[in-house]
């Protein structure tokens, strides 16, 4: 099964048997208080710089979040997408839980975006699906019900199962449906990546549908987290997982391993090529802050 998404020039195929999707994460206030700021100050190079370095490292798809408690995001969203279409041409990720910043964001969004998210619950369900329908977009489905995150891999079963069935009511096709099985720290819980590794094996085998993961919330309060993330990612994609919000620039290299080691990279040229391009990414960048 096939999710595609599109930007003016540029589509993007999501399949297990097409190499790994990198949705860049770091345009997203979370975190990130010089963006927080710039956003605040509509001063949007910074935008533009995150925009071209997540390109230039790897990024398929850009994720486009603008959630701060101090600006009017759906007065603020199409003008950061608008920053972005400035200098890349990618597909892109609108992301938010509310509908107006979401329908403020896709209205100026090229080609076939991705909407990030959607859950189990009934409000959410009635209120987002109608706006990924009417725009041809594509949906990430977290797997999430009414009482919150299920805590088996039967229950995330079950939420992404009414995710698909709902949106199919709607003229939805399946293949527009990421799913997302959810992974938590397993610094809380030792038991939670298997969780979410056998509710991608439940999930594949009864609908067959793409996933997505936020890798790295696996790794969350531990030292070195970047082994964990890469070791966690590798094992995902294994079982399932077609595609990622994640960081190019830390696990770019990880995911072009791990599609070379999964027979989806033919003489090992995409590797070979992403190697050579970060050495000269490195390079520059060092001399930048020399």
């Amino acid at each position: 099964m096939h999710t595609i998404l599109k930007s003016n020039t540029k589509t993007v195929t999501i399949g297990a048997d097409k190499p790994f999707v990198i949705i860049g994460e770091k345009i997203n206030p979370t975190g990130i208080k010089k963006l927080g700021q710039a956003l605040v100050d509509q001063n949007f190079e910074y935008v533009k710089y995150l925009a071209q370095r997540q390109v230039a490292w790897g990024a398929d798809v850009l994720d486009v979040n603008v959630g701060h408690p101090q600006i009017d995001e759906a007065a603020i969203m199409p003008k950061v997408v608008e920053a972005v279409l400035s200098v890349v041409d990618v597909p892109l990720c609108i992301d938010s839980n509310e509908p107006k910043i979401l329908e403020a964001g896709l209205k100026v969004t090229p080609g076939k975006p991705l909407v990030n998210s959607v859950n189990g619950e009934d409000k959410q369900l009635a209120t987002v699906l109608p706006i990924v329908k009417d725009r041809g977009a594509a949906v990430i489905g977290m797997a999430i019900g009414n009482e919150g995150i299920p805590a088996t891999p039967e229950g995330r079963l079950a939420a992404a199962g009414k995710i698909i069935e709902r949106a199919a009511k709607m003229g939805i096709p399946i293949e527009d449906i990421v799913i997302d099985p959810l992974v938590m720290t397993v610094g809380h819980n030792s038991n939670a990546g298997l969780v979410t590794l056998k509710s991608i094996e439940l999930i594949k085998k009864e609908y067959g549908v793409n996933m997505s993961l936020g890798a790295s919330n696996v790794s969350f309060g531990l030292p070195d987290r970047h082994s964990v993330n890469s070791a966690f990612l590798a094992l995902a994609v294994q079982t399932g997982v077609t595609i990622s919000i994640t960081d190019p620039i830390k696990l770019g290299s990880s995911i072009r391993a791990i599609d070379l080691l999964l027979g989806k990279d033919a003489n090992s040229m995409r590797y070979l090529k992403y190697f050579r391009m970060t050495e000269k990414l490195r390079a520059e960048e060092a001399a930048v802050m020399v």
